[in-house]
């Protein structure tokens, strides 16, 4: 079967130097030598990654009209090359994977279930699933390709998880799906130091039959795509590369 189309390509895009993060939504760089405000599509603390003098990718945004006329798309670290931290992009490119993959009939993104919004519900025939994306921008052990995830607490993260052993128990396929937003990093651990409700709750959707699944991603300064899965039956899975 061929492989699904799993690419984001950004148009108009920009070389810039970071210079400081304002606040969760803006950043000051500089383009040119000149000094810009720009908008950072990601709202986590990035502090390993935004760091003075960096090299970042800007994207120019479609509206003239906006306050800020770029996104902060992603940034250079020497020992992961192009990190991603669109943190859109994850849902956009498991999106594509699953509408290309010709397995599921239904893909609804943004379900309704319990008190919760899922990031997409499907069907299959007579199966019906609910899977939670994740982007993970934050490495910790790059030799070995492993990631932490949250990169800041996250109690929606973990109500999403406690929504989704509740569904497994009822008879839907769940799973929570971690994008990799990085080069060279294959696996995804909670983040204890952060947040050790995550751990918990992830071992608790485990312990109720939701699969874990790893998503692998080549990153370059104006792209992103999908190039492995560490598969359905979680962290023991072996790993598999298209």
């Amino acid at each position: 079967m061929a492989r699904p189309k799993t690419e984001i390509i950004y148009e108009n895009t920009v070389p810039a130097r970071f210079v400081r993060r304002i606040n969760r939504f803006t950043a000051e760089v500089m383009i040119d030598g000149l000094p810009e405000i720009v908008h950072v599509k990601n709202t986590g603390r990035l502090g390993e990654l935004l760091l003075p003098n960096a090299k970042v990718t800007l994207q120019k945004a479609a509206d003239p009209n906006r306050k800020t006329a770029y996104d902060l798309i992603s940034v250079y670290k020497p020992r992961l090359k192009w990190v991603n931290i669109d943190s859109l992009a994850p849902n956009m490119l498991m999106r594509q994977y699953w509408e290309n993959s010709g397995i599921f009939d239904v893909i609804r993104p943004e379900y309704k279930y319990g008190n919760s919004r899922v990031d997409f519900y499907m069907e299959s025939g007579d199966r019906r699933y609910l899977r939670e994306v994740k982007g993970c921008t934050l490495a910790a052990d790059i030799r070995s390709g492993i990631g932490l995830f949250p990169n800041a607490p996250t109690e929606r993260g973990v109500k999403h998880l406690h929504e989704l052993a509740a569904a497994s128990k009822e008879g839907y396929l769940c799973s929570i799906d971690f994008v990799i937003q990085m080069n060279g990093i294959h696996m995804v651990f909670p983040n204890d130091e952060t947040q050790p409700e995550f751990r918990e709750a992830l071992v608790e959707a485990a312990r109720a039959g939701v699969e874990e699944n790893y998503f692998s991603c080549h990153v370059e300064a104006d792209r992103i795509r999908i190039t492995g899965i560490t598969g359905d039956t979680g962290r023991y899975a072996g790993w598999m590369t298209w």
